[in-house]
């Protein structure tokens, strides 16, 4: 499942994209805002792989809303606007859908997502250890952590979010099962079902 936002300041274009979203069986709705802002206080809590974001919203537009983003999710730009278009794929919108949208054109945008992400998926077993180290994919990278850095591991549904010592939290697509199974028993104890 491709876990999913809607960012729109319009509230039937908001539920229009939220019930599209319900309606195609890969993709997940976690949250529905109104402005940037509520959008923000998800991504801090919730992992989101795909944001539906209108541009022209009051405050802080989408498009400077996805450029302050240190490790933005994905981003599919839904606008009556066609003239940012170019901007939209400079910050590697994977695609760009005109208002008013039809369901025949969310679902094949949807697709394109979806071939996307089946292209860049992570699968467990690209997880690989030694007896200091794991390498795991975030971020579309892989990221050599050391096991002296992590502090814990919080399980997050789907997703992990390992706590380093020096650095901020790295979040990845694995199960607290398999992530348990690669660390060394000597050295991590599963304290807390998360």
């Amino acid at each position: 499942m491709i876990r999913c936002i809607a960012i729109d300041d319009e509230p039937l274009a908001l539920r229009q994209i939220a019930d599209y979203v319900k309606k195609t069986p890969f993709l997940e709705l976690v949250g529905q805002c109104e402005s940037a802002f509520q959008a923000i206080e998800i991504l801090e809590n919730i992992p989101v792989d795909l944001m539906y974001v209108d541009i022209n919203m009051p405050d802080l537009n989408g498009m400077d809303f996805v450029k302050t983003l240190e490790n933005p999710p994905k981003i599919v730009f839904v606008t009556a606007y066609s003239e940012y278009a170019l901007e939209g794929f400079r910050v590697d919108a994977i695609d760009y859908l005109l208002k008013p949208i039809s369901y025949v054109d969310f679902l094949k945008s949807a697709n394109k997502v979806k071939t996307w992400f089946d292209s860049h998926h992570q699968k467990s077993d690209e997880v690989r250890s030694n007896k200091d180290f794991l390498f795991i994919k975030s971020d579309y990278k892989l990221l050599r952590i050391n096991f002296d850095d992590i502090k814990y591991i919080e399980g997050m549904s789907e997703y992990i979010r390992i706590h380093l010592t020096s650095a901020k939290p790295v979040m990845t697509l694995l199960s607290m099962k398999s992530v348990e199974e690669i660390l060394p028993s000597d050295r991590f104890m599963r304290v807390h079902r998360s």
